[in-house]
C-alpha cells in the first residue's frame, strides 16, 4: 500500500527540521512564523476570488505547510510537546462534539439551531461567561467589530452603536460603497481608518463589558 501523501509531508517536515536538514527550517520558531501563516491565508483567499483554481491547490498547500510546520516546531518542546496526529485528534473530536445533530441523536429545526448550539457547545467547553471571551483582539479592526456585534446578539447583551442612515437597501454592493466612502473620508483628513476603528472596537467592548457587570 503507497503511503499517505500527507504522512510523507510528516517526514519531509521531519527530515527539514533535524540534524541534516535545513539550517533555516531548523531555527524556526511559532513567532518566527506567524507572518507566514497570515500570508498564506490572504493569498489563498486571493484565489479564491479570483477563481483560480490552480493557485487555490497551490496556495492551499502552503497554508497546510504551515499547520505541518507548527506541529513539528511543537514535538520539541521540553515539556508540553505534540504532533500533527494530536492535532487532527483534537480537532476531529471537536467537529463531533460541535456536531450532536449528525454524530448523536439530537434533533434540530434548521441551521440558526445548528448555529445555536455550536456557540452553546463551545462556550461551555470553553467556560465562557462573557460575550467578549475568547475573540481574537489582535484581528483587524473590521472583523473584530463584527464578531464583537455577533457576540453580543447571541449573548443578548445590548450594545449601542449608532444607526447608518441611508435610503438604500442594504446589499453588498451598497455596503461597500458605503464603507469606501467613509474610508476615503478619513485618508482626506489624514485619520488612520483601522485606528479609528480599533477605538470603536474598544468602546464596545467596555459596553459589553459594563452590561455584563449590571453597571
Amino acid at each position: 500500500m503507497s503511503k499517505s501523501e500527507l504522512q510523507r509531508l510528516v517526514e519531509v517536515m521531519d527530515r527539514l527540521r533535524s540534524p541534516g536538514g535545513c539550517p533555516w527550517d531548523a531555527e524556526q520558531t511559532h513567532e518566527s512564523l506567524v507572518k507566514y501563516l497570515l500570508e498564506e491565508s490572504y493569498e489563498f483567499i486571493d484565489t479564491v476570488d479570483s477563481g483560480d483554481r490552480e493557485g487555490m491547490r497551490e496556495e492551499l498547500g502552503d497554508v497546510l505547510l504551515q499547520v505541518y510546520f507548527h506541529s513539528r516546531i511543537a514535538e520539541d518542546h521540553p515539556t508540553d510537546p505534540f504532533s500533527i496526529e494530536d492535532v487532527a485528534k483534537a480537532i476531529a473530536d471537536k467537529l463531533i462534539r460541535r456536531h450532536p445533530h449528525v454524530f448523536e441523536d439530537l434533533q434540530v429545526s434548521g441551521m440558526e439551531e445548528v448555529i445555536d448550539n455550536w456557540e452553546a457547545i463551545k462556550a461551555k467547553e470553553k467556560g465562557r461567561t462573557s460575550a467578549i471571551d475568547g475573540i481574537a483582539l489582535a484581528q483587524p479592526a473590521l472583523p473584530l467589530i463584527s464578531k464583537l456585534l455577533y457576540r453580543a446578539e447571541k449573548y443578548g447583551v445590548d450594545v449601542e452603536v449608532d444607526e447608518f442612515e441611508s435610503t438604500d437597501p442594504a446589499t453588498e454592493e451598497s455596503v461597500g460603497k458605503a464603507l469606501a466612502s467613509v474610508i476615503a473620508w478619513a485618508h482626506a483628513n489624514e485619520i488612520d481608518p483601522e485606528n479609528a476603528l480599533r477605538k470603536q472596537a474598544r468602546a464596545i467592548t467596555s459596553q459589553i463589558q459594563a452590561s455584563e457587570a449590571g453597571i
